[in-house]
């Protein structure tokens, strides 16, 4: 006769004791909205409380933004070539010039003097220039005599020209068009050679340059539209087009440099104004998309929640009594009301599901859907962060949910008192 194990019964007892309290656990504490309370009402005071957004149908753009300052096509200093008295001025600052417009002049008094001084004396070489070809002619003067009195009409010639340059310096002309964006000098001011008079910067077309990472290498190309919004002119888009792309990559930064274009005939922007360019390369009109909020990205995947209606269970107080339940198939609730009820199927609430997503474009706070799920499927946006696969949901922004849960706790009750 073999004796029982004080300890070895212990144990066994424990186990047992464990096991049971965990079936029981399993009837009651599952999924709050999958059950019915003591008195027969579907338990959802558990479910959490979500925002849904169903997949739909829409127009979706590849596009690549960024940042840049305008900047003008094209600027200039414009400088005094000769010292003298600013005696008149023509332009003011704002205004618009156009290239060789006149800006300014000088005192031109010792300019003409100059040059009178330099034609008198070109003539007297040109008189005796002539004189010394018909002597040669006739070898009356050496070969010499004739070369020297030529490079004297030559380099007189040149005196005169330089006179005559000097004279035209004494008017200030615009060297492009554009606005007169500053001016350095009052009328009446001792002008020195090379001090600056004015600046002129053009406004037609102005350029923004972006730094674009170098994995957009081989998408961007010239000639492709663009918009710029810039932020001292919120609601306005100006349109332009990618002028040059760099052919290099920078390898300190890994970026290149596009040079965008925008024409803009009104005046509106201004060279300095930073704005937000983007750079469209590809669409798609008709795109299955969801808002980007409910994107969850974890361990290189990207998936959603999905709301669906959950699936009808036989109420059961614990997991021995729920398999007994799934064998009957018509209860007679009058020789057992207890396994009646059991089997009675319960009309459910709504369930998150994980569902794993293939994303294309993005787009503002849109993004395309390639394949997971299709249109129509209402995916978490708000809270989606506290459910998990199977957990009890509670939609809050769509009606057609709130009416559908209505009537499924009403049906639930129903069947309860019956």
């Amino acid at each position: 006769m073999k004796t029982s194990n004080p300890i070895r019964n212990a144990l066994v007892i424990a186990l047992v004791g464990a096991l049971s309290f965990s079936l029981a656990g399993c009837g009651r504490g599952g999924d709050a909205a999958q059950l019915k309370d003591k008195d027969g009402k579907s338990d959802v005071a558990n479910a959490v409380a979500v925002e849904v957004a169903p997949v739909a149908r829409a127009r979706i753009a590849a596009s690549y933004n960024g940042t840049a300052t305008l900047s003008a096509d094209h600027e200039a200093q414009v400088a005094a070539k000769i010292s003298g008295v600013l005696k008149k001025l023509y332009v003011e600052e704002g205004m618009t010039v156009k290239e060789g417009q006149l800006l300014a002049e000088l005192d031109d008094a010792s300019a003409r003097a100059q040059l009178a001084q330099a034609e008198a004396q070109m003539h007297k070489a040109d008189a005796g220039f002539s004189y010394a070809e018909q002597s040669i002619a006739k070898q009356l003067i050496s070969k010499r005599e004739y070369d020297q009195t030529k490079f004297d009409m030559q380099n007189l010639r040149a005196a005169y020209q330089s006179a005559a340059l000097q004279l035209q310096y004494t008017r200030i002309l615009a060297p492009v068009g554009g606005v007169i964006a500053e001016r350095s000098v009052k009328l009446g001011n001792l002008i020195q050679i090379n001090q600056n008079l004015f600046r002129i910067v053009g406004m037609d077309p102005l350029q923004a340059v972006l730094n674009v990472p170098e994995r957009q290498l081989g998408i961007l190309k010239a000639g492709q539209k663009v918009a710029l919004e810039a932020d001292a002119l919120p609601g306005h888009k100006f349109a332009g087009a990618i002028q040059r792309i760099a052919p290099v990559v920078d390898a300190a930064s890994g970026t290149f440099r596009v040079t965008c274009e925008f024409r803009d005939a009104s005046g509106t922007l201004k060279p300095g104004m930073f704005g937000r360019v983007e750079i469209v390369y590809d669409q798609h009109a008709d795109a299955l998309t969801i808002p980007r909020s409910a994107l969850i990205e974890e361990d290189g995947e990207t998936a959603v929640f999905v709301v669906d209606k959950a699936q009808p269970k036989p109420l059961a107080a614990d997991a021995a009594k729920a398999n007994a339940v799934a064998d009957i198939k018509k209860p007679d609730a009058k020789a057992d009301p207890a396994k009646a009820d059991a089997a009675k199927p319960v009309v459910l609430g709504l369930v998150a599901h994980r569902k794993l997503i293939k994303i294309g474009y993005s787009d503002g706070d849109k993004v395309e859907i390639r394949s997971g799920i299709d249109e129509g499927t209402q995916v978490i946006t708000v809270g989606r962060n506290a459910v998990r696969d199977g957990t009890a949901v509670q939609v809050l922004n769509d009606d057609k949910g709130k009416e559908d849960k209505a009537k499924a706790l009403a049906e639930t009750t129903a069947g309860a008192k019956a």
